[in-house]
């Protein structure tokens, strides 16, 4: 898997060094609105605007008239000024008139109800009539915008998928026929697939499958896996019809924005990514999250690794508030600049907000932008204007690349099979696990690039498997090979149970991996959210671990203990193991560890695989560290490295590094301070 390469700095052709911006939406304000706005935008740094990304009602009214009057006017204007565009296709929003004349291109939901236009993406991805109207309506685009000044990308839809992503109307299932036609050729494949010989699911005719509706009972879990699949694939079917009419008329990149984030889980972006030019995500902290602010780093080390570590673009996050929680916290002072810096630390090149100007009216009025509204005379704007020339002096950090040696795996597959109706707990999510090991990471210090288990794992000291539900014989290979070559690897719990076919493993579990690990699960014993575990260690260089929601009857077959349940279902029984494989080492962990617990093991296991971590690199002291992130781009042509200092602590760290802190021009001698809440962008003096 490849993504659109770039040459350093060319992240989006016209924008030298970092692009800043937003999303605009003109058809909301009057003309003199407008002129007002790209004076401001300019005031604020702003080089990058998105539009059009919900225009199909104002560019086509009614089905036999389209009407570009207000489009070109916002297209000058913007040229006019300097600023380059990020242009919407339009299609995210089908119009009223369009659901009227076919309300056959409505949604159906598992329960067989339809959902109705008022909100946004009230169409299915499947049907043919919404297909045929949208490549009519980008054909349009396309046609009288590719050779215009102000264009510097292209914006298909828009978070394709987030409402709609899984429909169930006749045209779904008909695609659905299709897609399981190609993968399987004989519906004798698919039985053996989906194992229908359990509750007499047998099919003898594709056209007898449905897609996997609400059930009296829980449905067939290789359906479900299948259906996902299919799902992702027809969203990504959609995306790739709007590119290839843009590509008839344009050499721009095209991209869509994704949602790497805790709450979209419907499309896997590792099959999205190789037909993106720019990679591009959306990004909101969740304040549903006990610790929404780690989840932001791994949500944009996870974006770089769909980037196959090139830099990326930030399409959308917040100043402030959302509208869509239960409870929509507000970002404090300096915490817009941190969450944005943090983005960029990780490797983004572009910082883009939703919106420019805040809403008065529509569900999103209440959602935050760069300009709110109480207008410039306020701490958001001044915020924002700051940013904007931060992000300007960054220019030279353009096309760097984020250093990391450790890799945390994730595949969207074992989130929706490890995340099925029947399984041991449901107390055991795919995320938590996630979330878990890249927060322990990231306290220590460590960056880690979040990748897929198909990627050349090669350059990474440290291989960390949370919860890799789906492995395949293939994918076992892969990591054992990577260990015996001299790779250090963990695995936890809930990991390699299960074929594509999301078929059990025989023999004990974790099945694909039981080999590379050395140890064979008889049983699973899950506990209650609410108990504490301890594991008591084999030796006196470990201190004592607690943990959570999960224990195994594991036995060592050619492994060493290192930890060991001593209360529970399973007391006496090894709970962590590790064991040398060729020139490396696998490391088991059969439990839910608190995040002190994963601290402290990730402690000794970094240690082992000769991980050095930020903190160690340049002496960080302070009563905080676990929450001073530190994280290091490198210029793969010149070699300059650029230190990103963020403090998301109440207290003050200290480190040492020479350089000059680009922002300010002020030489870095030794020691500096990191007050709190502070980011410092250090430019290292060369070694």
């Amino acid at each position: 898997m490849t993504a659109h390469n770039h040459s350093p700095g060319d992240l989006i052709p016209g924008i030298s060094g970092m692009s800043y911006g937003c999303d605009y939406n003109p058809e909301q304000w009057d003309e003199a609105t407008w002129h007002e706005d790209v004076t401001l935008m300019r005031d604020a740094g702003v080089n990058l605007v998105a539009i059009n990304i919900f225009g199909w009602a104002a560019i086509q009214p009614t089905r036999d008239t389209m009407d570009f009057t207000a489009l070109d006017t916002i297209m000058d204007l913007l040229h006019d000024n300097g600023i380059a565009v990020n242009l919407g296709t339009g299609t995210a929003s089908p119009p009223p008139w369009l659901t009227t004349e076919h309300p056959e291109i409505l949604p159906i939901t598992a329960d067989g109800t339809t959902r109705y236009p008022g909100g946004r993406q009230a169409y299915c991805p499947s049907s043919p009539v919404f297909r045929d109207y949208a490549s009519a309506l980008v054909t349009a685009v396309a046609q009288r915008y590719s050779t215009h000044p102000a264009l510097a990308m292209w914006h298909v839809s828009n978070e394709l998928g987030c409402h709609n992503a899984l429909c169930h109307n006749p045209e779904t299932r008909a695609a659905f026929h299709q897609w399981l036609t190609t993968k399987y050729t004989t519906i004798d494949a698919l039985n053996a697939a989906w194992g229908t010989a359990f509750w007499s699911q047998r099919y003898s005719s594709f056209h007898q499958i449905r897609t996997p509706m609400d059930t009296l009972s829980s449905r067939n879990p290789g359906q479900v896996l299948d259906f996902h699949r299919f799902s992702s694939d027809e969203l990504l079917s959609l995306y790739l019809m709007e590119k290839d009419i843009i590509t008839q008329y344009s050499d721009k990149p095209v991209t869509t924005n994704f949602m790497v984030t805790a709450h979209i889980r419907n499309m896997d972006y590792w099959t999205w990514a190789p037909h993106m030019d720019v990679i591009a995500n959306d990004h909101y902290l969740d304040h549903r999250l006990t610790a929404p602010t780690p989840e932001l780093s791994f949500a944009a080390d996870l974006t770089r690794g769909l980037a196959q570590g090139n830099p990326w673009m930030l399409m959308e996050h917040s100043t402030g508030a959302v509208n869509w929680q239960p409870l929509n916290v507000n970002k404090a002072p300096g915490e817009m600049a941190r969450n944005s810096l943090t983005h960029v630390a990780r490797g983004a090149d572009s910082v883009c907000f939703f919106q420019w100007r805040a809403s008065v009216q529509g569900s999103e009025k209440y959602h935050s932008a760069m300009l709110p509204h109480a207008g410039t005379n306020t701490q958001r704007w001044r915020e924002v204007v700051d940013l904007g020339a931060t992000m300007k002096a960054l220019a030279p950090v353009a096309g760097s690349r984020v250093d990391a040696h450790v890799a945390v795996l994730f595949e969207w597959e074992s989130w929706w099979a490890g995340e099925g109706e029947s399984r041991p707990s449901q107390a055991v999510t795919y995320l938590d696990q996630v979330h878990s090991v890249h927060r322990a990471l990231r306290s220590l210090g460590v960056v880690s690039d979040v990748v897929s288990l198909r990627d050349d794992l090669s350059t990474y000291d440290l291989v960390i498997v949370p919860g890799v539900h789906v492995i395949t014989p293939t994918d076992a290979e892969h990591l054992t090979a990577y260990t015996n070559a001299g790779g250090h690897v963990v695995v936890t719990y809930w990991s390699g149970i299960v074929d594509a076919n999301d078929r059990v493993y025989q023999g004990g579990y974790p099945g694909a991996l039981r080999e590379l690990l050395g140890v064979r699960v008889e049983e699973f014993s899950p506990v209650p959210a609410g108990d504490t575990l301890t594991l008591t260690p084999n030796d006196t260089a470990h201190a004592p671990l607690e943990a959570t929601l999960w224990t195994e009857n594991l036995h060592t077959v050619d492994a060493t203990p290192v930890f060991t349940f001593s209360n529970g279902p399973h007391p006496g029984v090894p709970a962590v193991t590790t064991r040398t494989a060729g020139q490396g080492t696998a490391w088991y962990v059969a439990t839910q560890l608190t995040d002190d617990a994963w601290w402290h093991l990730l402690t000794t296991i970094t240690t082992a695989a000769g991980v050095t971590s930020e903190h160690q690199r340049y002496s960080a002291s302070g009563s905080d560290l676990h929450n001073l992130e530190i994280v290091r781009r490198i210029h793969p042509d010149s070699g300059c490295t650029w230190v990103f200092v963020i403090n998301h602590a109440t207290t003050p760290a200290t480190l040492n590094v020479t350089g000059r802190d680009i922002t300010t021009g002020t030489p870095v001698t030794a020691e500096v301070t990191i007050e709190p809440g502070a980011v410092h962008i250090i430019e290292e003096d060369e070694k």
